[in-house]
């Protein structure tokens, strides 16, 4: 991409933006130098203008230089901008005023684009939604639409794991609290840097959730509260809801995700949303890439995998980094230069195993063969050395497989879709330890012959039964490298008293000793198990502490500090037959 190398650029800081209620946000604004005018774009975020993340998903002085005034600003009250810090709350209306007088600078000719990642890839949908009309596009990065599906719950279980993000917020808010007297401030932030380092091993652990002792001890006044006392309800949540607020939004998308990102599902729905139902035409014109990424890591390698130097978010493909890629983007939609973009197909995939980067034109690929996997065994699948095992044929009268969960002593959480502290490492990593536990049911194929690709949406339908009037099922799929080694792909959770939720119906809990079929939504991958590996399903009853653990006794959600054991059977027989869909995609 062309390059105005050497071109001088001049940077404000703390530039004052007045939002409609008084209140005055700051953002540093980084601009070609001289006289002129050049499209904006704007990034709103809680983390700092002025520290790393702030730079970080585009430099602001290498893409001035490039013709754009670049505008990074602290979202209301946060480091340097006025109010009160209230999560998720305001980021509409903050978004619209500020895109406004972003596009009425004198050195704005403006058109104004949006880009960010998680919380300001949410600030960019949040002000969308209102329409203002300065906004020309957007570059959501690995955000969602639904708190309900990877941000405050998954499956209706509990995303305890990231607890870890409002400790680390509340560091501003002591801050403000305590500003003027450096003791006292001294005082919190020992303390709260105490919980953020014994999050792993204690916090996470402290029951009741509902008295949540980390954010008690700080006196943080979390949205974990509300969501304990009001599990799963998207009425209380409709502050950082898009789902049906999407049809407002006119301008096109570029979402970027990662296969083992927190938010990947919402990130693809986002796009398939814009591009099949949007408003306008050029809100259909959206686009989506997805890599081999973790929340936030886009170098290679991610987890314990190296995918190989194109997979890279410096390197895709060998072929263009990942700022210069968002800035071909918004070439087209700001300057009108044809870069080309709208000619290219909608869908760039990093395709896992065969490490590529692929072109596709839909979501699910329309090629794809819905493919049943059914779980079998002799009655102990057991650990990997048990004899549970795949097959695409359906299970006969064959006997059932047991497992005692016990939430004292959960199955812990290795690898994956995560944001945690800092002892979980998101992405792929060897699952061969907790695969070793008796409460872990493994069930593989036996060695491939030839190279199978599963592209798409994976869902498992378990029939089971528990002792309990409420507990999880965890569903995992692997791929097993010929070395033995246990690559994660992707998981999902069901707790069972949410199990008709996806049905419209309300929370029920279940007969203790009564056969349930249980649909879990593994979310979807992109991976070639090669021939010489096999396909694995990893089933069990908790991923602790990225999912609270479910205390089996049908109680009030977060009111237990007792927890109870519960004895699971999972039924893989012709009336209860339990299995995988996965998307076979052919050979071309």
């Amino acid at each position: 991409m062309a390059m105005q190398m050497g071109q001088e650029i001049s940077v404000d800081f703390d530039v004052p933006a007045r939002m409609r209620d008084g209140t005055t946000l700051r953002a540093n604004v980084y601009r070609p130098a001289g006289e002129g005018q050049w499209p904006v774009l704007l990034t709103r975020l809680p983390y700092g203008k002025d520290f790393p993340l702030g730079t970080a998903v585009m430099d602001p002085a290498q893409v001035a230089r490039r013709g754009y005034v670049v505008i990074v600003q602290d979202t209301r009250g946060r480091l340097t901008s006025e109010g009160e810090w209230n999560p998720f709350h305001d980021e509409d209306v903050d978004g619209f005023d500020t895109i406004e007088w972003a596009s009425k600078l004198p050195y704005s000719n403006g058109s104004v684009g949006m880009y960010g990642i998680s919380y300001f890839g949410f600030t960019q949908w949040a002000a969308a939604t209102l329409q203002p009309p300065a906004l020309k596009a957007m570059a959501p990065l690995q955000t969602w639409n639904d708190p309900l599906n990877g941000v405050l719950f998954r499956g209706g279980a509990l995303q305890l794991g990231l607890a870890n993000w409002d400790l680390q917020m509340d560091l501003d808010v002591l801050m403000r609290r305590h500003r003027g007297n450096r003791e006292a401030l001294g005082r919190a932030i020992y303390m709260l840097v105490g919980e953020m380092d014994n999050l792993a091993w204690r916090g996470y652990w402290e029951l009741p959730l509902k008295n949540f002792a980390p954010f008690k001890r700080q006196g943080i006044d979390s949205t974990f509260f509300s969501v304990v006392e009001k599990p799963m309800d998207h009425a209380l949540l409709d502050y950082m809801t898009l789902l049906d607020k999407r049809e407002n939004v006119t301008v096109p998308t570029f979402n970027l995700g990662g296969w083992y990102d927190i938010f990947l599902q919402d990130t693809i729905d986002n796009f398939n949303f814009m591009r099949n139902h949007g408003s306008t035409p050029e809100a259909r014109q959206s686009k989506l890439l997805i890599g081999p990424w973790a929340h936030g890591g886009f170098i290679n390698p991610v987890g314990d995998m190296n995918f190989g130097y194109g997979s890279s978010a410096a390197y895709i493909n060998l072929q263009i980094d990942l700022v210069s890629l968002q800035v071909r983007w918004f070439d087209h939609w700001l300057k009108g230069i044809d870069t080309g973009m709208l000619r290219e197909a909608p869908i760039r995939l990093f395709v896992m195993g065969a490490n590529i980067w692929r072109d596709e034109q839909e979501w699910p690929l329309a090629r794809a063969v819905e493919t049943r996997y059914y779980l079998h065994s002799n009655g102990r699948a057991n650990t990997l050395n048990g004899n549970g095992y795949l097959s695409t044929e359906g299970p006969d009268n064959e006997p059932f497989d047991q497992f005692v969960y016990d939430p004292t002593n959960p199955v812990t959480t290795r690898g994956g879709a995560l944001l945690m502290s800092p002892e979980y490492r998101a992405g792929p990593l060897d699952q061969t330890p907790i695969e070793m536990r008796e409460d872990v049911l493994v069930y593989t194929t036996p060695v491939l012959e030839q190279d199978v690709e599963v592209t798409g949406p994976i869902t498992v339908r378990l029939w089971a039964v528990s002792s309990a009037a409420d507990t999880d099922f965890v569903a995992r799929l692997v791929d097993v490298h010929p070395s033995g080694f246990a690559q994660n792909l992707t998981d999902g959770i069901i707790r069972a008293r949410y199990r008709n939720l996806a049905r419209g119906e309300a929370p029920s809990l279940i007969e203790p000793g009564i056969a349930y079929e249980y649909e879990i939504d593994l979310w979807s991958t992109s991976n070639v198990f090669k021939a010489g590996h096999r396909i694995r399903l990893d089933v069990t009853s908790s991923s602790f502490p990225r999912w609270d653990r479910n205390p089996n006794t049908g109680h009030d959600f977060g009111v237990d500090i007792e927890l109870a054991v519960a004895h699971q059977t999972i039924l893989h027989d012709r009336e209860h037959p339990s299995y995988v869909v996965l998307p076979i995609v052919p050979e071309q």
